[in-house]
């Protein structure tokens, strides 16, 4: 969708979640286990910090107040202490100007395109960048604000990232360009850009003006080796962070989704019109949630804890999946992103495992629309959520090899 109806397609409900896609899709038809087995949502089933609880009482008396827009600065420099630990010093954040509380990442990633926006004059219709299959708050970010929503189809070929050479030298649009959303580690694909890649992507934002918006709420959860923090490449810039917002979360890393906390850092001219965007119209972080919040990102144990727990799970997969549709363990993140091309594609696919075996699972074709040379990159895959503990994802699995033989 990249018309000048975007605007009222998404105040009109015209633009449908992928959820609300498989729900139309299978409306009707009964599971083939009287087990059934969900997939779809990514919603974490592991342990939470235990401390989670004991934290927001301590803050109880808080909820009589409204809470800062910009955060406590008890919850910005654990933050700002938590970047300089993964990512090294020169990647440690000043808690006065590069951090901002969010009320989860997904309302800041949607909002941050207002002011990215608004701060760039361009010559036609404003376009945003996004990284194709994408998540829906990207679209919806465009949309918003009347751009052009531009899908950089990230496949196989090209490491399951946008090709950056691709629009490298598109002048035209690059000069019209706002932002560009970026995932990494990718969902679905779990692919994991480079030191190098980033270090591409920020270039050209700086080039062209634009802001690079970097998604990394599943940084926390990989296996061999932690992904590269944009940040991290920025910090070893003349510039610094000029140009880069990134945004994460306690949803991912800590099993806290409905804590609803997360942040973006990063430029810092950028972030001080953002904080007066959001002081006009967004929801401040609760205070309770904000002294939890804090103690949640001084503490690693229970990080380490939840990585082992997806490690095991991949273990199952490796176990399972080997040789089979196009499976490859990912470098980051808790998602299995299937080649079923074999099995009629995204849709027939899924259909067939729910109706045969009871397990739902997500098109890819949901989570993407049409790139730039008319394929949809979704279109063969599926989307599985390792969000169950090991034994029931073992069972999903063997159901799905059966049906899928």
């Amino acid at each position: 969708m990249t018309s000048h109806s975007g605007l009222a397609a998404l105040a009109h409900g015209a633009v449908l979640s992928p959820f609300t896609q498989l729900r139309r899709l299978l409306d009707g038809i009964a599971p083939g286990h009287e087990r059934p087995l969900d997939l779809t949502v990514g919603e974490p089933r592991e342990a939470m910090p235990p401390f989670v609880v004991e934290r927001l009482a301590e803050a109880a008396a808080d909820l009589a107040k409204y809470p800062p827009i910009r955060g406590t600065m008890e919850l910005r420099q654990a933050i700002a202490a938590w970047s300089g630990r993964r990512y090294g010093a020169a990647a440690a954040l000043d808690p006065e100007r590069e951090v901002l509380p969010l009320n989860g990442s997904r309302e800041g990633l949607f909002l941050a395109a207002l002011p990215a926006a608004g701060r760039k004059r361009t010559k036609g219709r404003p376009a945003v960048l996004m990284c194709n299959p994408y998540y829906s708050a990207y679209i919806a970010a465009a949309l918003a604000v009347d751009a052009e929503a531009i899908y950089l189809n990230a496949t196989a070929a090209t490491g399951h990232l946008p090709d950056l050479d691709a629009i490298a030298g598109d002048t035209a649009l690059l000069e019209r360009t706002v932002a560009f959303y970026l995932c990494s580690p990718a969902n679905p694909q779990g692919a994991v850009a480079s030191p190098a890649y980033l270090a591409r992507a920020l270039e050209l934002a700086r080039a062209h003006d634009f802001l690079l918006f970097v998604d990394e709420c599943y940084s926390e959860i990989y296996g061999a080796e932690p992904p590269t923090g944009a940040l991290a490449v920025a910090a070893g810039t003349h510039e610094r962070f000029r140009n880069l917002v990134v945004f994460n979360s306690l949803s991912k890393r800590s099993n806290l989704p409905g804590l609803r906390s997360g942040f973006c850092a990063g430029d810092a001219g950028f972030l001080e019109t953002f904080a007066e965007i959001r002081n006009m119209c967004a929801p401040q972080l609760p205070g309770p949630t904000q002294h939890a919040s804090a103690a949640v990102w001084s503490d690693e144990a229970h990080v380490v804890a939840n990585r082992a727990a997806y490690q095991q799970k991949y273990d199952v997969c490796d176990r399972l999946l080997a040789g089979r549709y196009g499976y490859g363990r990912p470098a980051g993140g808790f998602f299995l992103w299937l080649d079923v091309h074999n099995f009629g594609g995204a849709r027939d696919a899924t259909v067939t495992l729910w109706k045969r075996a009871g397990v739902k699972v997500l098109p890819g074709a949901f989570l993407a629309q049409a790139g730039r040379d008319g394929t949809n990159p979704g279109a063969n895959y599926v989307r599985l959520a390792l969000v169950h503990d090991a034994a029931t994802v073992a069972k999903a699995l063997e159901r799905f090899v059966v049906v899928l033989a």
